[in-house]
């Protein structure tokens, strides 16, 4: 349409980044205005004690020796200490960080392919299928989902250099490369799949084969080449899989995991096409139907024999096909890497290759090139806005996490993550009752689910029957024995109703479980100065500022046990310093009564 107005190619491709931009802006700028979810986003910023330190030298190292939820991707953890620098805990600032990364990824991956085929309207089909499936609203609105879009940033730029690198192959160009593929494996160990995407887009569309001759040059020079990108993979994958204690995934046993992986990689191909009943989890299946199994695994079989057979006609259906089952084989569920069954964020970068096949495969199936330009067009542009359009949607369910978890009771069964997490969310809003009941219900499907019983006992010590909570931290420790919030919270049960002693205990546990705990310190602080024992009290709250600098409660607390010392200087300064940052009382009243002026 835009050769018949003589709009040059360079035109044309300036007009695609453009619109790109505009359509991904008008479908996601809604998650600016949301807020932080409780799933995981307060693990990873509102309740991190590190995070809100900021980029310092030991936060620097912390970032680079810590896992969380057995990954290593210590670039996540500084990107968010870098939006918290720049805009402490507002959740709109973290948001648009995601958003941009999610452009930034799909105008390189419509550079890339322009690169590779020189075909800018499929290129463009390509990247805006990548930028709108509502799959990947997931992706970009869940803040905590940080990995995948900062993952995806350089995944397709090291692709972009490698393609620069393949045009002309000397080193200078080789170890950019191999450094940008270092920082996407520091972003999240799924990328471990790229070398093989690379040697699939030497075979199509940059056709490297060919030059190669002998199957022995070929594969000398793939090791060559390749040998150290794989190193690297391989290195990330024993420090992601060496995990000594893993508490946080319930291993499902292998035959029940082997039998979900045909289901759920046909099952994102179906979502690919028919994007329905979408979820933030999908519950792992008691047990598969062998017809499904079996049907799936046939499926896949065919498709993947069908593409084989077709390579040398066609290509593109070979590398599409391959890219999208090789890059979803690390999170298929094998090997354990979550409890749920599937999940939309795992569809985001293999959906590229569905993409290739789309973008490629069905012109080829129409041999009129003037039927081709009449129809494709319109119907590509009538999918992308539908895709626009439900992604939209879908980002509406992101707003905040009543509205996430509701969606997902509506359109998943027995979703025993969803029913724990809207518990807590209407606890926090003062519905008891109705936080009770979806507690029960999450233990009624998952009789052994400890947050389950730790959110409930939460919510009974809020009510004040405290036997009831004690009842329910027992439950959950004696499930999961080195869980320290279980501890820490019957520790405060017990500092309400006067067992000191046992508070102390469940404190300690929880900080030798936990060394960085700001508030078992601080509680534990609290509970020493009732026993007059102040230096020990002081020791503790200098222990929580120093591991959470921001900390009001903790100096206003220290605060007060210096005055019981009577240290009135250091008492009014620590008092002051609470007060600047929030907690104001104290000092308001030490002002009244003429101990700080």
């Amino acid at each position: 349409m835009l050769d018949k107005m003589n709009i040059s190619p360079e035109k044309q491709k300036l007009i695609i980044y453009i619109v790109l931009i505009l359509v991904t802006l008008a479908v996601f700028w809604q998650v600016n205005q949301y807020d932080f979810t409780n799933f995981d986003d307060q693990v990873y910023v509102t309740e991190n004690n590190h995070i809100q330190s900021g980029i310092t030298l030991a936060s620097f190292r912390w970032a680079l020796s810590t896992k969380y939820f057995d990954l290593w991707n210590p670039l996540v953890l500084l990107s968010f200490m870098f939006n918290y620098q720049l805009y402490g805990l507002n959740a709109g600032g973290y948001h648009l960080t995601n958003l941009i990364l999610h452009i930034l990824s799909a105008l390189l991956l419509f550079w890339l392919f322009n690169r590779m085929t020189g075909a800018i309207w499929r290129s463009a089909f390509v990247a805006a299928f990548f930028a709108l499936h509502p799959l990947h609203v997931e992706s970009v609105a869940w803040i905590a989902e940080r990995k995948d879009v900062l993952s995806a940033f350089f995944w397709m730029l090291t692709l972009c250099l490698y393609v620069y690198y393949t045009e002309k192959p000397v080193i200078r160009r080789y170890l950019p490369v191999v450094f940008c593929f270092v920082l996407a494996l520091m972003s999240k160990p799924m990328v471990v799949t790229l070398p093989v995407i690379m040697i699939f887009l030497d075979y199509w569309p940059l056709k490297r084969f060919e030059s190669r001759g002998s199957v022995s040059n070929l594969v000398s020079w793939q090791l060559k080449e390749k040998t150290p990108f794989f190193i690297l993979s391989a290195i990330l994958i024993t420090i992601t899989l060496y995990t000594p204690n893993n508490p946080s995934v319930k291993h499902f046993p292998l035959s029940s995991r082997i039998a979900n992986a045909p289901v759920s990689f046909v099952t994102y191909l179906e979502k690919t096409f028919w994007p329905y009943d979408l979820a933030v989890f999908y519950p792992f299946p008691v047990q598969s139907p062998l017809w499904q199994v079996l049907g799936s695994t046939l499926l896949i079989l065919a498709v993947s024999v069908a593409v084989i057979i077709a390579v040398k006609r066609l290509p593109y259906l070979f590398s599409g096909w391959l890219w999208y089952a090789i890059t979803l084989l690390p999170v298929i569920g094998i090997i354990p890497v979550g409890n749920n069954a599937m999940a939309d964020r795992y569809h985001y970068l293999p959906s590229i290759g569905v993409a290739i096949m789309l973008a490629w495969g069905i012109p080829s199936l129409i041999k009129s090139e003037n039927i081709r330009k009449k129809i494709l067009f319109p119907v590509s542009i009538a999918t992308i806005a539908i895709m626009a359009a439900l992604a939209w949607q879908q980002c509406g369910y992101w707003k905040n996490s009543t509205e996430l978890w509701t969606h997902a009771l509506c359109v998943t069964r027995d979703n025993s993550l969803a029913h724990n997490n809207i518990a807590y969310d209407l606890f926090e809003k003062g519905k008891i009752k109705e936080a009770i009941d979806h507690c029960n219900e999450a233990i009624r499907l998952v009789p052994d689910y400890v947050d389950a019983y730790n959110n409930r006992g939460i919510i009974y010590d809020r009510l004040g029957q405290y036997q009831l909570a004690i009842e329910n931290y027992n439950k959950a420790i004696a499930i999961k024995t080195d869980y320290a919030y279980a501890y820490y919270n019957r520790g405060i049960v017990y500092a309400k109703t006067g067992q000191y002693q046992l508070a102390i205990e469940d404190y300690n546990k929880a900080i030798a479980i936990e060394p960085d705990y700001a508030d078992a310190y601080n509680n534990r602080g609290v509970v020493y100065s009732k026993l007059s024992q102040y230096q020990r009290a002081i020791e503790d709250y200098t222990k929580a500022i120093s591991l959470k600098q921001d900390y009001a409660d903790a100096y206003n607390n220290r605060g007060i046990t210096y005055f019981k010392q009577g240290s009135k200087k250091i008492c009014c300064d620590d008092l002051l310093k609470a007060c600047k940052l929030g907690n104001c009382k104290t000092l308001q009243a030490a002002r009244n009564s003429g101990a700080c002026l």
